[in-house]
């Protein structure tokens, strides 16, 4: 049996359904349900792993689960409570789903309730804020009510709003059983001007400006293209104006640290392409910013970095250095389409295996017959244009 680490939503979904709060649902891939798992490589049964690699369950060609431990990582683990034990210790409460920061006037309605539950559906996809960010905020506006508990349920969406709805009911009304559930009269009214300032500070800091959010800016194009000349430039001004830690994971530096060893097939291509897109990920996670050239010729993958990086709250800037592959031919600094034309170098893009360019990057450069700064300039108006770096003007 492989062993295979579902993605966050299915990661989500094996807890929910383990835990019976899908109830009745109790297994993946029922006709008609958005609880689904997809298998690698056709495989119809496999053991269910964490990322840190610990077996939670084993899963059946029929969908069915063989529960071995529950998931053991994670901020606020001490709130995920299954529905049995939520009931069990806020029996008569009045239970209050929340997927989002609390307004004033959010609290104020809840007032004399008497004992509330908030119930944050904190699972991937389904609030606008982080997950953590979610749990932090509802346990800030439990603070400011007399007698208020939180339980953090991983309820994520699953692209159909109607049948996601449903579910998240459904979901609710399982930990309540026979306890009245209190849904609010409008989650969003107002709620921009009418945060309490505990709650406001913590959506500030989960939903930095643009300009102080972690930041990937992704050169993509063709060998001699340019996109390295412009990225070393582009972090040369980053570094001459200061004030963010800024991160370099050039293509060919790449390979000689995080990928010796890969060869340049297509396969091995993509390993390294998300190779740096998980560590301009987590630089981006902690407020930085990373510079990224590589080839990257491959739109899957290049989707698969932005998610990585969007998932970890940073900016994904894709730009295309749309050099023509004769001007880049042309150039051939290294001799590289020399030897691929020569069949010296298998699989080389442009000559032996495909570009996919871009369909809709932040922004499109051709580098021929300009000069750098030029260039560049393209490059800096758009990062203005979108808020995340302002730089044209800067001296030198």
């Amino acid at each position: 049996m492989i062993q295979h680490c579902p993605t966050p939503t299915e990661l989500d979904d094996l807890e929910l359904l383990v835990s019976g709060a899908y109830a009745p649902l109790t297994r993946f891939n029922e006709p008609g349900s958005v609880v689904t798992l997809d298998l690698p490589d056709g495989a119809t049964e496999a053991e269910l792993v964490d990322p840190e690699g610990l077996p939670l369950a084993r899963v059946a060609a029929d969908g069915s689960l063989e529960p071995l431990t529950h998931a053991q990582y994670g901020p606020f683990r001490r709130l995920h409570l299954t529905p049995a034990q939520a009931r069990e210790q806020h029996a008569g409460a009045t239970f209050v789903p929340v997927v989002d920061a609390l307004s004033e006037a959010d609290l104020e309605e809840l007032r004399g309730l008497g004992r509330v539950v908030f119930v944050a559906l904190m699972g991937t996809g389904t609030s606008s804020l982080s997950p953590v960010a979610l749990v932090r905020a509802t346990l800030a506006a439990a603070d400011l009510l007399d007698k208020a508990a939180v339980v953090a349920v991983p309820l994520p969406a699953h692209g159909d709003a109607e049948a996601d709805h449903a579910l998240g009911a459904q979901v609710v009304r399982t930990y309540a059983g026979d306890d009245p559930v209190h849904a609010l009269t409008d989650p969003s009214a107002g709620r921009a001007q009418d945060l309490p300032a505990a709650i406001a500070a913590i959506v500030d800091e989960d939903q930095p400006a643009p300009e102080e959010q972690g930041l990937v800016l992704f050169f993509t194009g063709l060998s001699g293209s340019g996109k390295s000349t412009l990225a070393r430039a582009l972090m040369d001004l980053l570094l001459e104006q200061g004030g963010r830690t800024v991160t370099s994971l050039d293509g060919d530096v790449v390979r000689r640290h995080l990928s010796a060893g890969l060869t340049f097939s297509k396969a091995d291509r993509e390993t390294n392409i998300r190779r740096i897109g998980w560590v301009a990920a987590e630089i981006a996670r902690h407020g930085g910013v990373a510079v990224c050239s590589p080839i990257a010729p491959f739109a899957e993958t290049r989707e698969q970095v932005q998610a990585m990086v969007e998932a970890a709250g940073g900016a994904f800037f894709l730009v295309h250095v749309a050099t023509p592959l004769e001007e880049c031919e042309r150039r051939d600094r290294k001799g590289l389409y020399a030897k691929a034309r020569a069949g010296e170098i298998p699989e080389f893009t442009g000559i032996s295996s495909p570009y996919e360019e871009p369909v809709d990057p932040a922004v499109r450069v051709d580098t021929t017959g300009r000069t750098i700064e030029d260039a560049l300039d393209d490059v800096l108006v758009a990062l203005d244009e979108a808020g995340y770096l302002h730089l044209r003007g800067t001296d030198g």
